[in-house]
């Protein structure tokens, strides 16, 4: 299945507005042409509710959706993929359970994990912090576009930028190499998601 360019990542910890599957469709409705349901805490029979909810919604769009860390839930609902952390499933135990042709991405804050997660069998990279950000507790230190484009020329695999992602970065990541980008709070604090996600799509069709 081919990665895409536009990586819009649900939220629920930093607003509680809209659902999972609300910010989903807000987000394919703005032109985001991949979702990932991310969810830290709660329970797993609520994970699976709220996933479910978007996993349907995503496949009566025909947007593929990837679950962050949780493979169990990602097997449970059927979903087109699951992006792991350095600290979550290993990945290569990953792709030997959901095979080929499951999308599996992988986490790297350095060259050598990137080349790692593409030996082992990554679909693709998401490579950051790019920018600043405050969506995670503990974020590596920020790496910059000039690592982001070392990473992008290291590996022959698609890089998903990371972190601190609004439009007006969205022109220098691309130009450093990655292939697209992913977001989440610009979008879900945003006063029209719709709006932010179209926003985002525009540069990236002009990048």
């Amino acid at each position: 299945m081919q990665i895409g360019r536009l990586h819009i990542i649900t939220d629920f910890w930093f607003q509680q507005r809209y659902s999972h599957a609300e910010l989903a469709s807000m987000a394919i409705s703005g032109g985001a042409d991949t979702i990932q349901f991310r969810q830290k805490h709660g329970s797993t029979r609520h994970l699976l509710e709220e996933a479910q909810k978007t996993a349907d919604l995503c496949r009566e769009a025909g947007i593929p959706l990837i679950v962050n860390d949780r493979i169990d839930v990602a097997l449970a609902i059927e979903a087109n993929g699951i992006h792991l952390g350095q600290e979550d499933f290993p990945l290569a135990v990953a792709r030997r359970l959901l095979g080929k042709e499951v999308i599996i991405g992988a986490t790297a804050t350095t060259l050598g994990q990137a080349r790692k997660a593409q030996d082992e069998g990554a679909s693709y990279v998401g490579f950051g912090p790019v920018y600043a950000t405050s969506s995670k507790a503990n974020p590596a230190a920020v790496k910059g576009i000039d690592i982001l484009s070392q990473v992008c020329h290291g590996v022959d695999i698609p890089v998903i930028a990371i972190a601190g992602i609004k439009t007006d970065r969205v022109s220098e990541v691309m130009s450093a190499g990655a292939h697209g980008v992913a977001v989440m709070t610009a979008v879900s604090l945003a006063d029209d998601p719709v709006s932010a996600v179209r926003d985002l799509a525009e540069r990236l069709r002009e990048s």
